[in-house]
């Protein structure tokens, strides 16, 4: 297939490596998302070491794959005891100020080999897995290589440490790659020289007066500076390069985005005194939040102009977004059109029907468009109603009986129409993608207003980066009544009697009539390790062992529930129907209730395995209870090192209930595309390079020349940002699909 870029650059950029490299290491890339030239140009080195420069041996950690530059202090090697035939030898590294141990084993001629190699140099270059043996770090056979003290390679090499030396004879600066068993980091290496030959004599797809104005280095060099540095100077110039031009595209779809949307129409949404949300107001039994009133006029501005709204709806949990979005749901009927709810998970979708209901009261009784003022008909489908009730249910929406609709991904189905649709209201956009969305928002000349909800605390740098095409609003204020909630870390390895006061203290709650939650990291068995790609990682646990384990041992004699996402759609509304009715004390779980699920009588949360949790997830988790009047008590339970930045992460979260500053701490820790996505546990982020906490000027720059740009109609751009907005277009496409 032709490929899709105007420049030269770009065209080659998107080249697939599988043509390029053996099969093997094809392979071996892909497994790391490394599928073309762009890719590989992007898989930028995760640390340097500049000359002398040493590795901190304190910062690592058992169970991961690092590079570390050492000297070596000691190397001994001795039998094993009953076994003269195998030997092992002893070698300990260090930076100076800690030490590594490294261990290997094997008959007494290959023993002897590696004593003479290791004693050859000065320092070398040992890279493997870090390992743990009676609390000391240790590395286990680790590919090597030695230098002298000027740098150089010294002994014999095979084609591997030909490899390694090859890079590290490159220059006083040594590029560390994130790498695995079967890809080493001087492997990634060789294959990265290779690719920056086969870019030789490219354009730069950057007009020069960018450039110049922004001082950019060209494209090739900016490559070079990044993989094959000969400076700090070359590596900070280069990643502000690559880091610009990533900025540039995002901004550009984001601002051509903003413009497609000021060309459509809406209808306005006037506010009336005698409608629908007058009556809703009048019947609240509580007072809307300086901040809810706030937002709400915000909104209720932009429903009133003829331009659809587009706005984000951050907000805490439990700050009232539900609402909020309520509300303008009701002054479109109010103004003859329909609004729709558009929520994630079929459980979510339930709750969101189930609490319209019960804040409308009568007001959901059923009315027309035509005549609103009196009632509405609030109608729910998902993908397990019947195909009789979806009818029935699809005619209503059709007619404009139905006012407000509450779905999951059933209301994008072709066979859905609308009488007049006025409003979407759309609960974790990220979970929907946008050629999903487009369906309701397209295929009429007046497009509804668009409101989108999260959760998530989004820091402004982000909001700016990731959602730059939509208009911010905050809730921050918390409605009166919401009880504290106590959270605790329970770290195991350091306190390891407190298993069973956490157990004791859920039972206290239940005996004095309060429900709780246990959440599971995983289902059951089959699941495989928790995190995607660690073999090694020791077994989490899974809801379904767990809720045999305790409904036996544990919590036996207590009503004990068990929810997750492969039980049927009538099986888990069946069970949050039995919690919600309060005949389920414990309900054993997953994630699947992180999001939306309000049960006012659950006062207590056991989270197992937290270490496995993310920041902002553990922090959404938490918002499930202490949502009625009573405090709540959350349980951070795991086994991790206390000293790990894993165990860090469950201090910090108990420590603060501010979900924003909860969100500046997780951006701080991982990906942006991450902390929105729909895995908190480290899915794979549209951000490549940019960190929006430490880059938000390169970010501010290019979101003011893409303004600039998108003055221009997008095919009378320049072939290079043409390019940028093109290849911005699919990577946002692809990863909000990818989410789905």
């Amino acid at each position: 297939m032709a490929s899709p870029f105007r420049t030269r650059a770009y065209r080659r950029l998107s080249e697939p490596l599988s043509g390029v490299f053996g099969a093997r290491t094809a392979k071996a890339l892909a497994a790391v998302g490394v599928r073309t030239l762009d890719d590989l140009m992007h898989y930028t080195p995760r640390d340097y070491l500049y000359g002398t420069q040493r590795s901190d041996l304190s910062a690592l950690l058992p169970g991961e794959r690092a590079a570390v530059l050492a000297g070596v202090e000691f190397v001994g090697a001795q039998p094993f005891k009953g076994d003269a035939r195998r030997w092992r030898l002893e070698a300990v590294l260090t930076d100076g100020r800690g030490q590594l141990k490294l261990i290997f084993f094997g008959k007494k001629h290959l023993v002897d080999y590696w004593r003479r190699q290791l004693s050859m140099g000065v320092r070398g270059i040992f890279v493997g897995k870090i390992g743990e043996f009676r609390g000391e770090l240790q590395m286990s056979h680790p590919d090597f290589v030695m230098l002298d003290g000027d740098g150089r390679i010294v002994g014999a090499a095979d084609e591997k440490k030909t490899q390694m030396a090859q890079v590290v004879s490159r220059g006083e600066v040594i590029g560390i790659y994130p790498a695995r068993a079967a890809l080493p980091t001087w492997q990634i290496a060789e294959c990265v020289a290779m690719g920056l030959d086969m870019l030789t004599g490219i354009d730069d797809p950057l007009p020069e007066q960018i450039r110049s104005g922004e001082e950019l280095p060209g494209l090739l060099e900016a490559f070079t500076m990044v993989h094959q540095p000969r400076s700090r100077q070359d590596v900070e110039s280069g990643m502000r390069r690559l880091k610009f031009d990533e900025a540039l595209g995002l901004q550009l779809t984001m601002a051509y985005r903003r413009r497609e949307a000021a060309t459509h129409e809406a209808a306005a949404v006037v506010p009336r005194t005698d409608g629908l949300l007058a009556a809703f107001d009048a019947r609240l039994p509580f007072e809307l939040t300086d901040a809810q009133q706030r937002v709400s006029a915000e909104i209720g501005a932009d429903m009133a102009s003829e331009r659809p709204m587009q706005r984000l709806l951050q907000g805490e949990v439990g700050s009232g977004k539900t609402v909020v979005a309520l509300r303008a749901m009701l002054a479109a009927v109010d103004a003859g059109r329909q609004a729709v709810l558009l929520a994630p998970t079929e459980v979510l979708a339930t709750q969101h029907a189930a609490t319209v209901d019960s804040l409308m009261g009568d007001l959901a009784a059923g009315g027309t468009l035509a005549a609103p003022e009196h009632a509405t008909r609030v109608e729910l489908l998902t993908g397990s109603v019947p195909t009789a009730r979806r009818r029935e249910i699809l005619d209503r929406i059709a007619s404009g009986e139905a006012g407000i609709v509450v779905g999951t991904h059933a209301l994008l189905g072709d066979d859905v129409r609308f009488a007049g649709l006025g409003l979407v209201v759309i609960d974790e956009q990220h979970r929907f993608g946008v050629e999903q969305r487009a369906r309701l928002t397209a295929g009429s000349r007046l497009r509804p207003h668009e409101l989108v909800l999260t959760a998530t605390p989004i820091p402004r740098s982000v909001a700016m980066t990731v959602f730059g095409d939509l208009e911010v609003s905050t809730l921050q204020d918390l409605p009166g009544g919401r009880a504290d909630v106590q959270t605790t870390a329970v770290l195991t390895a350091e306190h390891p009697t407190w298993t069973g006061r956490v157990w004791a203290r859920l039972r206290e709650e239940v005996r004095a009539g309060r429900q709780g939650f246990v959440v599971c990291p995983r289902i059951g068995g089959s699941d495989g390790p928790a995190s995607a790609g660690a073999e090694d990682a020791p077994e989490t646990a899974g809801a379904e062992e767990t809720y045999a384990r305790l409904a036996g041992n544990e919590l036996a004699g207590l009503r004990l529930g068990l929810l997750h996402g492969r039980q049927g759609n009538e099986a888990k509304a069946a069970t949050m129907a039995s919690f919600i009715a309060g005949e389920i004390d414990v309900l054993v779980t997953t994630t699947i209730i992180e999001v939306g699920v309000d049960v006012p009588n659950a006062s207590a949360m056991v989270v197992l395995d937290a270490d496995r949790f993310g920041v902002s997830q553990l922090h959404q988790l938490r918002g499930r209870i202490g949502r009625g009047g009573y405090p709540g008590i959350c349980l951070l339970l795991s086994a991790t090192d206390p000293r790990t930045p894993a165990a860090q992460r469950l201090r910090d979260v108990a420590a603060t209930r501010d979900g924003f500053v909860l969100a500046e701490l997780d951006l701080a820790q991982r990906r942006e595309g991450d902390v929105l996505g729909a895995e908190q546990s480290g899915s794979r982020s549209s951000l490549r390079l940019l960190r929006v906490l430490d880059d938000a000027d390169v970010i501010t720059r290019a979101r003011v020349i893409a303004e600039t740009l998108a003055g221009t109609p997008a095919e009378n751009l320049p072939a290079g940002p043409a390019d940028m907005l093109r290849r911005g277009q699919r990577l946002s496409a692809a990863e909000w699909l990818e989410r789905d």
